[in-house]
């Protein structure tokens, strides 16, 4: 092989090589860099005073990029309806990927002679842009495959995390019995569907799931809604009612926020879990059921019953076998699959289609506390998804706080002036609680570990020692 073959190879290559990583690249600092790189080797076999490199998904994005790189009106008018375009002292190409225009190379400085290398530049990153397309599109079906095999087999728990991988296993030993159990974890940590599993994986499954939330429900009307009513056994009750362990007879019935439920009613449901019987509101007459009790609580239930707060006795009687939910900061390595997850709901909803997360979003989710759990990430994921203006979620496009967890949060004066107002409220809370961090969140109205995040990436530890 010759030496000018070789090195034609080796540019082939190189050329290649970089047209994939401007194609992933997934920050606009990347972009930026590997643009300059390719020029640099334009420059190394084609006369070149500037160039303009643009890759977009839409004609739209495309045009603007190229005019805000400096490229001529003209030029893109000459592109966009007759292809390649020759001036006297510019050449330039389109790039399409699947008959779709998909960027475009314009130099200044080069002749018309230089079209049939720039041409062939361009089917160079046609071929490169197209298969990194490809694997982003077959990343995309098997995160989806994925994830509705997950969902399948788990009830909606998704997750590989090993602590999601213990739980599943409990529940999946804990299923086929008829074991009152206790589900104890955090707000928004997916206490409900661990009881739906339990219920769908048992005996019980064709029989009814019936669902309570005692804390949604004042103490009155939550004692009708528990264990029904007869007519006029209070003002309002014109006909006799069944209450939720009635509707849940054969099945499961899922008290949820136990740790909410007033001492008197207590009393009643300890006689349900001991004799599987109770009296309707108003009634004197027994009604036998046969049910499971799954119960749930995001309050320390143990110490609540030491000092008094909970019946110690229907405590144990709830507490036979209990699961704990664990929080998103403990199951870090699934916060990618959740996200997909909400991005594919919201993006069908909102009619989009195509998105993904940038490895820098998807950094700034994983350093994130999440003290609202699943559910504070399923509202960030939709925040982010309406706001993208791309198919790529950036950082910017999440809740303005989870910003600087990127370090990539948009400067300007605005941007700072927020930041210094940031910091002066943060400092006033800080003197009003006398440094403590947490009396500061308290009048802050935020949760403390992210208090502490803000103090740390607004530069404030030296200010609130002093």
């Amino acid at each position: 092989m010759t030496s000018n073959a070789s090195t034609l190879l080796l540019n082939a290559s190189v050329l290649v090589f970089l047209f994939r990583a401007l194609a992933g690249a997934s920050s606009p600092s990347r972009r930026k860099d590997v643009s300059r790189q390719l020029l640099k080797l334009l420059n190394d076999f084609l006369p070149l005073q500037r160039g303009v490199l643009v890759l977009g998904r839409s004609e739209t994005e495309l045009e603007v990029e190229f005019l805000a790189q400096g490229g001529q009106k003209e030029v893109w008018n000459h592109i966009t309806s007759n292809g390649p375009f020759a001036g006297e002292d510019q050449a330039a190409v389109p790039i399409y990927v699947n008959g779709a225009l998909c960027g475009v190379i314009a130099l200044e400085g080069s002749t018309a002679d230089a079209l049939a290398t720039l041409t062939a530049v361009s089917s160079l990153a046609s071929v490169a842009i197209e298969s990194v397309r490809e694997v982003e599109e077959l990343r995309r079906e098997y995160v989806e495959l994925e994830r509705k095999l997950l969902q399948r087999n788990s009830g909606g728990i998704l997750g590989q995390s090993p602590a999601i991988l213990k739980l599943l296993d409990r529940i999946e030993r804990l299923a086929p019995r008829d074991t009152t159990v206790l589900i104890l974890g955090e707000s928004g940590t997916g206490k409900e569907l661990v009881a739906k599993l339990l219920h769908a994986a048992s005996p019980r499954s064709t029989a009814p799931f019936a669902a309570i939330n005692c804390a949604a429900i004042a103490g009155d009307l939550l004692e009708s809604e528990l264990f029904g009513h007869e007519k006029g056994a209070f003002t309002g009750a014109v006909s006799a009612k069944r209450g939720k362990l009635e509707a849940a007879d054969g099945g499961t019935l899922f008290l949820d926020e136990i740790g909410e439920l007033a001492v008197p009613l207590q009393a009643k449901l300890l006689r349900v879990l001991q004799e599987r019987e109770f009296e309707r509101v108003g009634s004197t007459r027994s009604v036998k059921v046969d049910i499971r009790v799954v119960a749930a609580t995001n309050r320390d239930l143990a110490e609540e019953a030491r000092v008094g707060k909970f019946r110690q006795d229907l405590y144990h009687r709830l507490n036979v076998v209990s699961l704990r939910t664990p929080p998103l900061r403990e199951r870090v390595s699934d916060i990618g699959l959740l996200a997909q997850h909400f991005m594919g709901v919201f993006s069908a909803q909102s009619k989009r289609q195509n998105l993904s997360l940038s490895l820098e979003t998807l950094r700034c989710l994983e350093a994130y506390d999440w003290p609202g759990n699943v559910r504070e990430l399923e509202n960030a994921i939709e925040h982010a998804v309406v706001l993208a203006e791309g198919p790529l979620i950036l950082p910017t496009d999440l809740p303005e706080h989870l910003w600087p967890l990127a370090g990539t949060a948009p400067v300007g004066v605005f941007q700072d002036s927020v930041a210094d107002a940031k910091r002066d409220s943060i400092l006033r809370a800080y003197e009003q609680s006398k440094g403590d961090y947490k009396g500061a969140a308290k009048i802050l109205g935020l949760h403390p570990n992210y208090l502490l995040r803000l103090v740390r990436n607004l530069g404030l530890r030296e200010a609130i020692k002093k």
